[in-house]
């Protein structure tokens, strides 16, 4: 049984083969303008990597993520929540709360010992605690996303934010420039100002541990380590790539649909 999962968001997309149950390759690569072309992209490219010529040789694809209704070859597509539920909880099995923070959304989601969606949260109206306010911050700061990610960690006294909003929290950052702060020190402020708008959203749901980050932004170690002082816990670092949880997800139910159609085949006869 070989099946794919394709996770198309608004900065990466995402896809994965998978062949009786175990993962062959993958492909992250950044969103073009058009969905559709970023689905084929990734797809092509986990295919190769797979020894394989063309999604015909895959006998199910699941679409996924913000552009999910416009990955055209897949059989079908599903929730970008119920994905990353099943992704994470199959990368690490006592996962019971992810956090999910795209670059356009972030999600927590209450997971089930099955893997089931119990509950979840989501900001979607605002760019604060996404993966576009790192950008910009990281912008303004003149700064790549990994040293976003690893600066504030020397940070002596973390400065605080004021500003809820993305704009306002980039003028008030420059202002802290001006001001001289120093750099760690402001690093460590806009981690630690995402991770309290993320701990709200858990505070919602309702923690449960073990805690797991998906999406892009899970590789900040500044924001994981923000984000375990206001939690109070320890977070399970995955073993596999936190980017390709929602491909995963996808992958799986894909396995699950080629084994309820066997299964159907043989009652049949």
């Amino acid at each position: 049984m070989i099946v794919g999962g394709c996770d198309i968001g608004s900065a990466t997309g995402k896809s994965v083969i998978m062949k009786d149950g175990e993962i062959v390759s993958y492909a992250i690569m950044p969103s073009t303008i058009k969905p559709e072309q970023t689905a084929r992209k990734s797809m092509e490219e986990a295919l190769e990597k797979a020894g394989l010529k063309s999604a015909d040789n895959l006998d199910y694809i699941v679409g996924t993520g913000y552009g999910r209704l416009k990955v055209g070859f897949a059989n079908e597509n599903v929730s970008e929540i119920t994905c990353h539920a099943r992704g994470a909880q199959w990368l690490c099995r006592t996962t019971r709360t992810v956090v999910d923070i795209g670059g356009q959304d972030s999600k927590v989601i209450s997971v089930s010992e099955k893997g089931k969606v119990i509950e979840f949260a989501m900001n979607d109206k605002c760019a604060a605690g996404t993966g576009r306010f790192f950008e910009a911050m990281a912008r303004t700061l003149h700064i790549t996303l990994q040293e976003l990610s690893t600066i504030g960690l020397g940070s002596v006294k973390p400065v605080s934010l004021a500003s809820q909003c993305s704009v306002f929290a980039e003028s008030e950052v420059i202002t802290m420039i001006n001001e001289g702060a120093e750099l760690p020190d402001i690093v460590a402020g806009i981690n630690n100002a995402v991770a309290g708008r993320l701990a709200a959203m858990v505070g919602r749901v309702g923690l449960i541990e073990d805690v797991v980050l998906t999406g892009g932004c899970a590789k900040n170690d500044g924001l994981a380590k923000a984000l375990e002082q206001r939690l109070k816990v320890k977070i399970r670092k995955l073993p596999m790539d936190p980017q390709i949880a929602g491909a995963i997800g996808a992958a799986l139910i894909a396995s699950e649909k080629v084994a309820q159609q066997t299964q159907a085949s043989s009652v049949s006869k």
